[in-house]
């Protein structure tokens, strides 16, 4: 079984590096209720259509809610090239940490 390049919200510096893409692979529904401030936002689904919006030269910080769509995203781009490390737990993860986030819908934001 292969590994999947992972980090957790304590090795990721707060603000994330220059250099580092945040991926959000989650739905517009979750992503509208709260995400990480400068987050790309392209749902796991949409993916390989939309890789072209994903920067080459940068390593790439894919997170979900939970880890298991990040997991099968940096699994993904790493067999198409690309340096990715999933975020070990997720949103919820960050969220718990007291890591900042930011909401689309007006509404303070939430993990949904």
């Amino acid at each position: 079984m292969t590994q999947v390049p992972t980090a957790t919200v304590a090795g990721v510096p707060d603000p994330v590096p220059d250099g580092v893409v945040v991926l959000d692979v989650r739905e517009p529904e979750e992503w509208a209720a709260g995400h990480i401030e400068g987050a790309l936002h392209v749902p796991l689904g949409t993916l390989p259509v939309r890789l072209d919006e994903v920067p080459a030269d940068a390593t790439v910080l894919v997170v979900c809610r939970s880890g298991g769509r990040s997991a099968q995203a940096t699994m993904w781009l790493e067999h198409q090239g690309r340096e990715a490390v999933n975020l070990h737990g997720g949103m919820h993860a960050w969220t718990l940490a007291g890591r900042p986030m930011v909401s689309e819908s007006g509404q303070p934001p939430e993990v949904v």
